[in-house]
């Protein structure tokens, strides 16, 4: 008899402060169809309704399309989300905390199932990792470099 192998989920919690207010950093991070511009590997997110969103990545050269569901979002405070149908297993949470008037600290926590032997390998050598950091940091870049939002979406989705 061969034994199963099991991969763990792979997770990351990222954090990074950014010289904005807090409603600016929130309402920012609502606007899911601009995450192309500071996401690696993002080519385009379609919002498909208040809490629906269509994604197509690429992840070591490998294109992946999937939809996620947001399960919960409280502005200024919270948006956390889950991957609905498809091959594609992620579930995440970022949360917003105000420093001073304006810095606030944004903190990204990611869970996921590597999909394929170039996704796990990735996730054991931290590949992972070293994406959401880069993440974060051209988050804060990008919103900086604005100063301003470029849309918000102030409703309020309350967990089940």
């Amino acid at each position: 008899m061969s034994p199963t192998w099991r991969y763990a989920r792979s997770q990351v919690t990222e954090s990074v402060d950014v010289n904005v207010p807090i409603r600016t950093a929130y309402d920012q991070w609502t606007q899911f169809e601009s995450f192309p511009q500071f996401m690696e590997g993002v080519e385009s997110v379609t919002q498909l309704g208040d809490t629906r969103n269509h994604w197509k990545v690429e992840t070591g050269g490998v294109s992946r399309e999937f939809d996620t569901e947001i399960t919960e979002q409280h502005p200024e405070e919270r948006i956390a989300w889950t991957t609905v149908g498809g091959d594609v297993e992620q579930s995440g949470v970022v949360t917003f905390h105000k420093l001073e008037d304006a810095m606030t600290r944004v903190t990204i926590q990611m869970d996921w199932d590597p999909q394929g032997l170039v996704e796990k390998a990735g996730a054991a050598v931290g590949v992972d990792d070293r994406r959401v950091k880069g993440d974060a940091q051209r988050f804060k870049e990008f919103i900086e470099s604005r100063g301003i939002e470029t849309g918000s979406w102030r409703g309020d989705v309350p967990r089940d």
